[in-house]
């Protein structure tokens, strides 16, 4: 009786099985936002560099998702600053607590500690510096 039960399973849910094995999932769409909110720079995907990716599983039947995170090939704004004056222990490193002393530096400050170490140094700030 235990093998009958078995076979009735299997020929229920063959169909099913078939249906899945024999879907394919749409190919994934790479688009900018439609709707930029106001302050937020934009940029082509093709632009900058790729600095991180990451890829998210998702379940059976759905497509992953790619997570980028890309380098802007410009700066907008007034980013000047003298690096000494900033470089307040004088480490020749400018740190997340340094930085707060210029905005526009403590706001992107993530963005340009691109090693990840919690400092910049002069080459991490090319294209800011007046000295």
């Amino acid at each position: 009786m235990r093998g009958r039960s078995a076979l009735v399973l299997l020929l229920t849910l063959l169909p099913s099985l078939a249906l899945a094995r024999a879907y394919t999932p749409p190919p994934a769409i790479s688009e900018p936002l439609r709707e930029v909110p106001a302050g937020v720079r934009t940029q082509s995907l093709s632009e900058g560099r790729v600095t991180h990716q990451v890829t998210l599983s998702a379940p059976a039947g759905e497509a992953a998702v790619t997570v980028r995170s890309v380098q802007p090939v410009n700066v907008v704004g007034q980013y000047r600053f003298a690096f000494a004056a900033l470089d307040v222990d004088g480490d020749g490193f400018l740190s997340r607590a340094e930085a707060q002393a210029n905005p526009a530096l403590a706001d992107e400050f993530g963005a340009l500690d691109v090693k990840r170490r919690g400092k910049l140094d002069r080459s991490d700030l090319a294209g800011w510096l007046v000295d």
